[in-house]
Formats: C-alpha cells, structure tokens, sequence
C-alpha cells in the first residue's frame, strides 16, 4: 500500500485519497482527513451504502493531496476512470 504522507502548513487539516479494494476485487475512492477512521466506519458498515456487506476491506492506497479542494478533484478524477485504468493509476502510485 502506499502511503504519502506530507504534513499541510500548521494549523491547516491534510486531506487524503484513499482507495479500498473489496472483496469481490472492486475499488473503491474516497477523501477523508482520517483514513485510519474512515477505514474503521466503513469496515463498521457506517461509511458508504456501496461498501456495505462488501468485506472484508482492504485499504490499497491512502496519499496525503492538501487542501479539501485538491482531494475532491483528484478523487473525482479517479473515479471518472474505467476499472482498468484505475488498476494502471494504482499500480503507478505504488512505484
């Protein structure tokens, strides 16, 4: 899994992309300013409806991007990507 992790200014909250992949080999992207939480509701069954009775979870991926703004584009970005693609990106992100 990656994992980058660059601190914003202080005083500022980081937000990260985050994708996790299901049991049935499906992705999922997400944006959060705490995947460890994030990770946890969803695995409780409390995050997104898509992810519910999908598990076991497994986080792939997690990247600290800054500003809310800049996590809601790139994950935007990545889920406009066919499965495939979105396999490429990943495979990408982890070199």
């Amino acid at each position: 899994m990656a994992d980058t992790d660059t601190p914003g200014s202080e005083g500022e909250r980081s937000w990260y992309l985050y994708l996790i992949e299901t049991a049935s080999g499906a992705l999922y992207t997400g944006i959060t300013t705490d995947v460890d939480r994030r990770l946890a509701e969803h695995r409780a069954g409390r995050g997104a409806k898509a992810l519910r009775g999908k598990g076991p979870l497994v986080l792939v991926h997690r990247e600290c991007v800054g500003s809310q703004g800049e996590a809601l584009r790139l994950e935007a970005a990545i889920k406009r990507l066919p499965a495939r693609e979105k396999r490429r990106w990943l495979a990408r992100s982890r070199n």
